[in-house]
C-alpha cells in the first residue's frame, strides 16, 4: 500500500482516505480539510502499511471509497484507539461477493479483459454522465496498466486468504446509481453489519460527495 501526505502541518487531527482500485492521489489532492493533516492511501497489491505515524494524532478520521472500504476495514483495527469516525463511500468490506460486493463473474471478467479500452469503459461507468467523465479525465490517475492488473489479482488472492475484517464503520453512503458495485449488494452488506447507511442519488464516482467528505465536512463555523 502506498501513502501520500497531502497536508502535513502537525495538526492534532488526521484525515486518512483510502481511495479505490486503480487510483493514486491525483484526483483527491486538491481537497483541503480544515485544521487537519490529510493522507491518501492506494495500491492494494499489499495491505502492509506503516501505521506508526497515526499514533501522534488525537483523532484519526477514516474515509474509504470503493475498494478502499475493504482495505480500510483491514487496516483500521491496527490504528489504535484514536480513530474517531469512519465513513464508507460506495463500497463494502467484501470486495468480491455475489450478494455483498462485486459479483465474482464481473470481477473475473474485469481482471481477465483489462486493457486500455476496458479501463476507459470502467472509468466511464464510474461517472454519472459525460460531463462528470470529462472532469474526471482531467485529473485521472496515471498508473501502469500491468500494475492495475496486479492489483486486481492481489486483491482477489488476499480476499480468499485473509479472515473477514472486523471493523465497525460509523456510517456508510450508498450511491443508488452506482454501476460498479450494485447498490442492493451494498445495502445488504451494511444492513447485515448494522451500520447506519444513507442512500444518495449518485454514481460510483461523485465529485460533490468527495468534496463534502474530504473537505466541507471538516470546515468549522
Amino acid at each position: 500500500m502506498r501513502q501520500v501526505s497531502i497536508i502535513k502541518e502537525n495538526h492534532s487531527r488526521l484525515l486518512l482516505f483510502f481511495a479505490g482500485w486503480a487510483c493514486d492521489e491525483t484526483p483527491f489532492r486538491h481537497y483541503r480539510p480544515q485544521g487537519m493533516d490529510y493522507t491518501v492511501c492506494f495500491d492494494y497489491r499489499t495491505l502492509d502499511m506503516d501505521t506508526n505515524f497515526t499514533s501522534r494524532y488525537e483523532e484519526v478520521h477514516i474515509v474509504g471509497w470503493s475498494m478502499g472500504v475493504w482495505a480500510a476495514s483491514h487496516v483500521a483495527p491496527r490504528l489504535g484507539g484514536n480513530v474517531a469516525t469512519s465513513t464508507a463511500l460506495n463500497g463494502t468490506p467484501y470486495p468480491i461477493d455475489e450478494l455483498r460486493g462485486i459479483p465474482p463473474a464481473i470481477y473475473q471478467g474485469t481482471m481477465e479483459g483489462l486493457c486500455g479500452a476496458s479501463l476507459h469503459k470502467f472509468l466511464r461507468r464510474m461517472c454519472a454522465d459525460s460531463a462528470a467523465f470529462r472532469a474526471f479525465l482531467s485529473m485521472t490517475p496515471r498508473r501502469p496498466l500491468e500494475e492495475l492488473r496486479e492489483e486486481l489479482a492481489s486483491i482477489a488472492k488476499q480476499d480468499t486468504s485473509l479472515p473477514t475484517p472486523r471493523w465497525d464503520w460509523t456510517e456508510a453512503v450508498t450511491g443508488m446509481e452506482d454501476r460498479i458495485i450494485p447498490p442492493a449488494n451494498q445495502l445488504k452488506a451494511w444492513r447485515e453489519a448494522g451500520t447506519p447507511v444513507r442512500q444518495e442519488p449518485c454514481a460510483h464516482y461523485h465529485e460533490p460527495m468527495f468534496h463534502h467528505y474530504l473537505q466541507d465536512r471538516w470546515t468549522k463555523d
